[in-house]
């Protein structure tokens, strides 16, 4: 006896779509207002570092607009010529975003590389104070910044807003290089300024091939990991007349979860028995886990076991 049975998409889709978009427009706000003055302090005190991480703060201005462009498109219905709906649109803006930040960063990583090849770093000037404050208030506002971005990309389920917390994590280690870069040319260092532009470059790099990497695995049906098809098991395995669980798979489809789960049962209940059964696992999968956009539910009878033989 088999049954299926699909899970819906959870409520408030609408509502989700507003929050991520809200938090992408306070990014982009602050990100105006910091690389505007950053720019400005790296100009001013003469130091490269702070205006290759001014730089870096402009693009995430880009970056946001991408990631709301890919919610928007993600949050869209389903219709006839997708069937399963839009959210890979956001692992296609995560990725977009990813190999914008990688640009910016290997840009920012020649410029430092020049630089020092050419000997320029050490006849630059010394950087002035407003560099340092400049670096010291990036990072307070963009570490703020990835703690309020991460915590809504939690509560979402957002890929694509994942990527723009980490973006924005990133320009605060930037930040951090940028001040020690900055302080050791204003302690008769000069070099370390374009050193510190070039660490730059590598925390960038490295953000973005970590985005890259997630966005590509939602994309290739990856599976979910372990501890949550564990947790899909158990909640299944706790419902009323389910025996255990035969097989389960999942695939991740976005910022959504897709799963075909095989229960065992009692072989000898009717169909409606087996379709009630399979129900239960339904609401309870649906209740306990929003994430999970549809679930395939089948119902098999216990295997029987095989009769002893008397000789």
């Amino acid at each position: 006896m088999k049954h299926k049975t699909a899970v819906s998409m959870p409520t408030g889709g609408k509502t989700s779509e507003q929050t991520a978009v809200r938090v992408s427009n306070i990014s982009i706000l602050a990100n105006i207002l910091l690389s505007v003055f950053k720019l400005a302090a790296g100009f001013l005190a003469h130091s490269g570092a702070m205006i290759s991480d001014a730089i870096h703060s402009a693009s995430d201005v880009l970056s946001s607009i991408i990631v709301i462009v890919g919610i928007r498109l993600a949050a869209k219905d389903s219709d006839a010529e997708h069937p399963y709906g839009h959210e890979r649109f956001e692992c296609a803006a995560a990725i977009v975003l990813a190999v914008i930040l990688c640009i910016t960063g290997l840009f920012i990583g020649h410029n430092a590389i020049e630089q020092l090849s050419s000997g320029a770093a050490a006849n630059l000037r010394q950087p002035g104070v407003l560099a340092l404050i400049a670096a010291v208030f990036s990072i307070a506002v963009k570490e703020a910044m990835y703690w309020y971005t991460r915590s809504y990309a939690k509560r979402l389920g957002s890929g694509a807003l994942m990527a723009d917390a980490w973006h924005h994590r990133s320009d605060a280690l930037s930040s951090i290089g940028a001040l020690v870069g900055i302080a050791g040319a204003r302690l008769g260092f000069p070099r370390l300024d374009a050193i510190a532009s070039l660490l730059i470059c590598g925390f960038i790099v490295k953000a973005a091939c970590d985005i890259f990497l997630d966005a590509m695995e939602k994309m290739v049906d990856h599976a979910c990991s372990a501890e949550m098809q564990k947790a899909l098991t158990d909640c299944a395995v706790s419902q009323p007349g389910v025996l255990g669980v035969s097989r389960l798979q999942t695939r991740q489809f976005g910022n959504k979860i897709y799963v075909d789960l095989e229960i065992l049962a009692d072989g000898d209940l009717t169909l409606r028995q087996s379709s009630r059964i399979a129900d239960r696992v339904h609401a309870a999968v649906e209740t306990k886990f929003p994430t999970v956009k549809h679930i395939t539910v089948r119902v098999n009878p216990v295997p029987e076991l095989p009769e002893s033989n008397p000789d």
